[in-house]
């Protein structure tokens, strides 16, 4: 007879095999014989009476009960391991996955982890870089770091700080071009532009000025996708950019990048922490998202 534990840990065995569509992947993810992995999944659809997944040749797909069963296992998993770590005195445990942008990854997460890790021995990280919302379930994310307004009606959005922006330009572009003393002598100048994932054109150039928010598209010289290209080609004499300050911090100390319209200065960009709805109980990321908030983006 199954125990209860037993259960559960089919449970965890049929939300992977779910998440990423295949009995094999699921079997490596976790680290199982692919036989252990089918068999957990057939007991569960025996115990039930009912069919949960649809296999192919090429894909596992959940059926209609399958998804609803899915949901169902994440809450309980979640609701156990949260009275683990709450009743029992257990520190959170188990594998944080976290998506993060590069930059931010090494400028800030990297240098602190240690702290983090001295306090949740018991959990393990594990750290991917992008720059795109990725399909969280399906790659088994426990949450992403993104910087910008993001939109993502399936995802829990938490901010966690906002990052200084700045306008900026290298002193050859500044001396063939001359330096804008306001917004409307901008239209004399080019910009290096940059293209953000799933958007279309280049992001405008954004300033406050009298409360209010000014957008403005200047001719560009190139458009980039690449933060680190974007500073390149800006410290080349390419053009204006706008970046959050803390990526250019030694450029600017070495007078390779200098500020310009300081008066109107772009807002601040949210840093914000995203994970799927129903992960929102999971001790690790409840343990990830009190850390960040201790962090300080703009040092």
């Amino acid at each position: 007879m199954q125990t209860i534990m037993d259960r559960i840990d089919a449970m965890r065995v049929f939300t992977r095999v779910l998440e990423l569509r295949s009995f094999t992947l699921a079997a490596t993810d976790l680290n199982l014989p692919r036989s252990t992995v089918t068999e957990a999944v057939k007991k569960i659809e025996s115990k039930l009476g009912v069919r949960l997944l649809e296999r192919t040749t090429r894909q596992v797909t959940p059926t209609l009960d399958g998804e609803h069963f899915y949901h169902r296992c994440i809450a309980i998993i979640n609701d156990v391991e949260d009275a683990e770590s709450t009743f029992s005195g257990h520190q959170p445990k188990g594998q944080l996955r976290v998506d993060v942008h590069g930059s931010l990854a090494r400028h800030f997460l990297l240098p602190k982890l240690p702290e983090f890790l001295a306090q949740y021995p018991d959990i393990e990280v594990f750290m991917s870089e992008g720059d795109q919302l990725v399909d969280l379930v399906r790659e088994g994310i426990d949450c992403v770091l993104r910087v910008g307004k993001l939109k993502a009606e399936d995802l829990v959005a938490k901010e966690i700080t906002q990052l200084i922006e700045v306008t900026v330009a290298a002193p050859s572009y500044l001396a063939k071009h001359g330096t804008p003393k306001n917004i409307e002598e901008l239209t004399q100048h080019v910009m290096v532009g940059f293209k953000a994932s799933g958007h279309s054109k280049p992001m405008p150039l954004e300033f406050t000025h009298n409360k209010q928010i000014i957008e403005l598209s200047v001719p560009t010289s190139m458009t980039v996708n690449s933060a680190e290209t974007f500073v390149a080609a800006a410290k080349l004499g390419l053009g204006i950019i706008q970046v959050p300050k803390y990526h250019i911090e030694q450029e600017l100390a070495k007078g390779e990048l200098v500020t310009i319209l300081a008066d109107t200065p772009p807002l601040p960009s949210p840093v914000s922490l995203l994970y799927p709805r129903n992960r929102s109980h999971s001790p690790r990321v409840k343990a990830f998202i009190e850390w960040l908030k201790d962090l300080d983006f703009n040092q």
